[in-house]
């Protein structure tokens, strides 16, 4: 293996690091003004409207990553980073500014919203194959670690300083993000690289969205791997966009409750993504940890749909930091069973899925609350709590989390599909990649380990080059 060239020394991981802390930091000091403007602003439909602002964000960022991704193959990565870093956080201030161009700026922004896609890039650049595994943790585990404490301390600002102060750092926070990028990260893709590709033609197989799905039923066990990914994040997608919004409603946690609520289940996904993961890897083996994983998301998941009380939230939180394991060990179970010089095309196939799933679900979740009814009641502007209306409290749907149940069914479905992922499996998955290995470009593809198609938000997608 061809060594790094020095002048990506510089280039660190934790660089990295850095920027997506600090973004998503920002972001998560606004759960609780989210909360607040997104009812204010849609007071019918609050869910649905949700659904569909966040589903047409996923969809554009599906749609967007690869072109983004071949043109820094092309120009750099810090351009693209400084782009995919200005264009996630603009639309902070405008929450106070104006909340309708806020929604509209968040729907927009997905065209550029994919900074995983480039940090990953940016990652594999100054990396070894064998160090990628734990930089991409070490990135993973950086964004649940950003929303473990962020939340909670925006909704104590917002409590007793208004949400425009929280709005203040959070913009403050998101300019310094921006400043790191421009004036501390370096590039890391190398000059002759950059050079040598200056110019080059980007095709529409680079740019094409759904050229990773197309592949998918080439392989029979990667067709089993895809539609459990699918089963199984579809739910995930549109839980995540829609359910502290679901907790603050149906279940009346305040803000103060949503914050800790977070807070707990980042620090446990912390701990089940490293020391459990690992734990179970080696005693269960890859397999029946993706099994077990899905287990606990699908006991999660029905619990979240049938639980009306506070305690059960918290119980159910604490299995949902468990099935936090599902992915990792998916994307383990993928480097394995796939050839080294594979692996790039199955995780593209993978992370096209769910990139997908990140604009179906959130729309799916927002319209079956639509279906069953469940609108965001009047909110006491100082607990956060729901206002008393004419319905009597004690009267409580028998199912409060309709979305919560269907997710619940569609993971029961992965569970059985990946029952039948063989453990041992050759890949016969061929891509138009394998075409064009000549001699003469394959020290190029050591210092630029991925083809921009497959380059998106997800980990072990560079290791096809290695």
């Amino acid at each position: 293996m061809l060594q790094k060239p020095h002048t990506t020394n510089r280039a660190k991981v934790s660089h990295a690091v850095v920027v997506i802390f600090l973004e998503f930091f920002a972001w998560g000091l606004l759960t609780t003004p989210m909360l607040t403007v997104l009812h204010e602003t849609f007071p019918q439909h609050t869910f649905l409207m949700n659904g569909l602002i966040q589903g047409v964000k996923g969809l554009l960022s599906f749609l967007s990553a690869p072109l983004i991704g071949a043109l820094s193959d092309v120009w750099g990565r810090k351009s693209f980073l400084l782009v995919t870093v200005f264009f996630t956080c603009a639309p902070i201030p405008l929450m106070r500014i104006s909340p309708w161009w806020y929604f509209a700026m968040i729907s927009v922004s997905g065209v550029f919203a994919v900074t995983f896609s480039v940090i990953f890039a940016y990652v594999a650049d100054i990396t070894e194959e064998h160090e990628r595994s734990t930089a991409y943790g070490l990135v993973s585990a950086t964004f649940a670690a950003s929303l473990v404490t962020s939340p909670a301390i925006g909704a104590y600002l917002s409590a007793n300083y208004g949400d425009s102060l929280v709005v203040l750092v959070a913009t403050i926070i998101a300019v310094v993000d921006i400043a790191f990028v421009l004036l501390v990260v370096p590039e890391s893709l190398p000059d002759k690289m950059r050079l040598t590709s200056w110019g080059s033609p980007i095709s529409w197989e680079q740019a094409d969205p759904f050229a990773s799905l197309r592949r998918v039923g080439k392989d029979p066990t990667v067709l089993l791997i895809c539609v459990t990914v699918f089963l199984s994040y579809l739910p995930e997608a549109g839980q995540y966009s829609s359910f502290f919004l679901y907790l603050r409603q149906v279940i009346e946690f305040s803000p103060a409750a949503i914050a800790a609520f977070i807070a707990m289940v980042g620090i446990l996904s912390i701990i089940a993504q490293t020391l459990l993961l690992t734990y179970f890897m080696r005693t269960i083996g890859n397999k029946n940890t993706v099994l077990l994983g899905l287990g606990f998301q699908l006991f999660q998941l029905a619990w979240y749909g049938f639980g009306s009380e506070p305690w059960m939230m918290w119980a159910a939180g604490t299995v949902a930091a468990m099935s936090s394991i599902t992915f990792p060990a998916v994307s383990a179970l993928v480097s394995r069973i796939a050839a080294s010089d594979q692996q790039g095309c199955v995780q593209g196939m993978i992370t096209g899925i769910r990139g997908l799933c990140n604009g179906l679900g959130p729309a799916l979740y927002g319209f079956i609350f639509f279906l069953f009814n469940v609108e965001l009641n009047e909110l006491d502007p100082m607990t956060g709590r729901n206002k008393s209306t004419s319905q009597e409290p004690s009267e409580k749907p028998t199912i409060p989390g309709p979305p919560f149940l269907f997710g619940a069914c569609l993971v029961l479905l992965a569970f059985l599909v990946a029952m039948f992922i063989p453990d041992h499996h050759s890949m016969a998955v061929k891509t138009y990649t394998d075409t064009r290995k000549i001699s003469t470009s394959n020290n190029l593809q050591s210092l630029n380990p991925l083809p921009a198609s497959e380059e998106d938000i997800e980990p072990l997608l560079q290791d096809s080059s290695m």
